[in-house]
């Protein structure tokens, strides 16, 4: 059956853009690899800022009190125009049911998603590894939410100098070379307790523009929110390869 892509139907305000992004409030600069910099992506995007969904009320509080108010971005970004929905924290796969019960499209919360579809593609005896924003923060429950293994080995940045600092404690600026010395200093030493980990995942998406880096350093495949929303992408809007 041939589908006539000349009479699209209605219903939407925009068109052309068909993943929906839930921001959190933020101020620190969304620079190319972020998944708040539009320029990041191949593809156009839509965004909704969530309010009161800042840095500290997801990572360390969980969400909590935040449900409806995600729901009912999610449900306007799909009023707008969107036919799936990302976010960007990868704290939020406490979020996935609730968000892919409330609303009539795909959704895809978390890069941790990825964990079992990775370690599948593993060799015997190689595991996945996390880096995240906040090791303190990220729980057995937050893996489960996702279908991830509980016991996914992860080490957090918190400990570097520049990154954590200034994603969670409301800077204006970034210092990129010494954030990037965090995270690949942080996957150094997740490999070194783990010497099993064939392959890498950002939590944070705000890892975006480093992957590259943890890549070279460590010789494993690394994967982040960028990935998955890629992925995602591709099947909202699949390519057409034949008239």
């Amino acid at each position: 059956m041939t589908v006539n892509e000349s009479a699209p139907r209605g219903g939407k305000t925009v068109y052309g853009a068909t993943l929906g992004i839930l921001m959190l409030e933020t101020e620190f600069p969304r620079i190319h690899g972020d998944v708040g910099n539009a320029t990041t992506f191949p593809f156009p995007v839509l965004y909704k800022v969530v309010p009161g969904a800042t840095a500290y009320s997801v990572v360390k509080q969980k969400g909590a009190g935040l449900h409806n108010v995600f729901i009912d971005a999610a449900r306007e970004l799909v009023q707008i125009g969107a036919n799936g929905i990302g976010t960007s924290c990868g704290f939020l796969s406490l979020f996935q049911q609730r968000l892919t019960s409330a609303v009539d499209v795909p959704v895809a919360t978390s890069s941790l998603m990825q964990v079992p579809w990775v370690q599948r593609t593993l060799p015997p005896g190689k595991r996945v590894g996390v880096v995240t924003i906040s090791s303190e923060n990220l729980t057995p429950a937050h893996f489960e939410a996702v279908n991830a293994p509980v016991d996914t080995p992860f080490i957090g940045t918190e400990g570097g100098t520049e990154f954590t600092k200034s994603i969670t404690g409301g800077s204006h600026t970034l210092n990129v070379a010494a954030s990037r010395d965090d995270i690949v200093a942080a996957g150094c030493e997740l490999m070194n307790r783990h010497p099993e980990i064939g392959a890498l995942v950002l939590e944070c998406t705000n890892m975006g523009p480093y992957p590259r880096d943890l890549h070279l350093a460590l010789g494993v495949p690394v994967f982040d929110i960028v990935t998955l929303l890629t992925w995602f992408h591709a099947g909202l809007r699949p390519r057409r390869f034949v008239p």
